[in-house]
């Protein structure tokens, strides 16, 4: 990474995205994590810059909200109206005091694929080569659309021609204009009152500084991006699936790179945010969004969805959704489990097939085997929770909590009514209804007397199958006998 440190970055973000067809704005769609904008902003922040300035206009209020609550340090500029990228970057120079010294780079902010890197060789670049201004263009095999890089014979950048304005001979050129540009502050502030707005669209359009520039005798060049991809702009819902695509490759490649297994990349979606450790293995199907976190030795998967969950060493997550939970070392969940928030599995314990957790503490080698809901609770240690049971903690009004104890076995089809709490060793019978405090090492049973009504059937439901069955069932056992 280069050590160039900008005065300022400036991210274009006032634009309306009409044809994302969508009430979002285009810039807060969302991919691997991060919207579009904040992807930019992430990257920016790589450079260090000593100021990040985001230009909003279209909802700005909603982008202003979402901007500063994933970073508190950022300034936003409004561009009260959308009159073209030369414009925006004069408002964002506005907020900043006007002409800044030093290097100030604008970038786009639907533009989620550039990396922190190819910044810093933009940056790098334009420090190294002494230029005004310095563009970050590409090689691109369809230039359709795109801003034309025009050279002169001896290779110098001479003009950007945007794609309407190109003749046929300019849009065969497939070398384009990423939007991406670096600048000397005081050049910048002075060559953009002197932009023109007579184009086709009536804009100002940042693209004609280099000329500008270039006519007042000052250099400009270009910086040419290794990977064309990681300029896509992102326009409608086609080109954001497609740069979720290229983002969730690259981001599993990183982590296979560090000693992940991913079975099955194409089927297996990853956030920027997740972590991981070495020997991690991930079976097809899943997918690891937010925070969440795999340490060595993981199992995950397959058709499991982890939102900021933590699963720590050796443990195995089958066919589960779990989201802000905790799983200890060497817990085993599912398959079909859902953990909910504030789940916290403590090691070696077990959230079986069917079961469903919310804001419970499970202790260590207890296990709750299947088709069981446990909310609001704390099991200690080593106990064995029978299958079909609740724990029914909500009584219209408010949520109520269970203690369980460490070393219990409560039986199957039991009902544990919060607020309520069994100590340790204690024993439950089956299909009871537990609504006191049970002492340690106790027996509770609460479940009302079996009574046997013999030949109801028969006289209740006279002529039905069940009656019959009856019937030739006494009978065969009279003819037995």
């Amino acid at each position: 990474m280069s050590s160039v440190r900008p005065a300022a970055v400036v991210v274009l973000a006032a634009g309306e995205g009409t044809r994302m067809k969508s009430k979002t704005p285009k810039v807060l769609h969302e991919i691997s994590g991060r919207s579009l904008v904040g992807h930019v902003v992430a990257a920016s922040r790589e450079l260090d810059p000593l100021h990040l300035v985001v230009v909003v206009g279209h909802a700005s209020e909603q982008v202003t909200a979402h901007l500063t609550a994933a970073d508190a340090q950022v300034r936003t500029a409004y561009q009260a109206e959308q009159k073209g990228t030369g414009n925006a970057v004069r408002v964002a120079l506005d907020e900043l005091g006007g002409a800044v010294e030093g290097t100030v780079i604008v970038v786009c902010g639907d533009t989620p694929l550039l990396s922190g890197e190819t910044l810093a060789a933009l940056a790098a670049t334009h420090t190294a080569d002494g230029n005004a201004v310095t563009v970050l263009s590409a090689e691109v095999p369809d230039s359709t659309g795109y801003g034309r890089i025009v050279r002169d014979a001896t290779g110098a950048v001479t003009e950007i021609v945007e794609h309407k304005d190109a003749d046929d001979e300019q849009r065969a050129i497939r070398e384009i204009n990423s939007g991406v540009f670096a600048f000397d502050g005081q050049l910048l502030s002075d060559a953009l009152g002197k932009v023109r707005t007579d184009n086709s669209q009536g804009e100002e359009y940042l693209t004609d500084v280099l000329s500008i520039l270039r006519e007042a005798g000052h250099r400009v060049g270009a910086s040419v991006a290794d990977d064309h991809r990681e300029i896509l702009g992102i326009n409608n819902r086609v080109q954001l699936a497609e740069a979720r695509r290229l983002l969730n490759q690259r981001l599993l490649e990183r982590a296979m790179t560090a000693g992940v297994t991913v079975v099955d990349p194409a089927s297996t979606l990853i956030d920027v945010t997740v972590t991981y450790e070495r020997d991690a293995l991930v079976h097809p199907g899943t997918q690891l969004l937010g925070t969440t976190h795999l340490a060595q030795d993981t199992e995950v998967g397959p058709n499991s969805r982890l939102t900021d969950t933590v699963v720590h060493a050796g443990a195995r997550v089958d066919n589960t959704v779990a989201e802000g939970a905790e799983v200890g070392p060497g817990a085993l969940v599912g398959p079909y489990a859902y953990l909910r928030k504030g789940t916290k599995l403590g090691p070696k314990a077990k959230a079986g097939t069917y079961v469903e957790m919310k804001n419970a503490t499970i202790g260590e080698g207890t296990k709750v085997p299947h088709l069981s809901y446990v909310g609001d609770a704390t099991i200690g240690d080593h106990t064995n929770i029978g299958a079909a049971s609740v724990f029914v903690n909500y009584d219209g009004v408010a949520k109520h909590h269970t203690t369980i104890g460490s070393h219990c076995r409560t039986g199957s089809d039991n009902m544990f009514v919060a607020p309520v709490t069994v100590g340790d060793g204690v024993y439950t019978a089956a299909g009871s209804v537990i609504t006191k405090d049970v002492p340690s090492g106790s027996l509770a049973v609460a479940r009302g007397q079996q009574r046997n009504i013999e030949g109801w059937v028969a006289r209740k439901r006279p002529g039905s199958a069940a009656a019959q069955a009856a019937q030739a069932a006494v009978e065969e056992s009279g003819s037995e006998s």
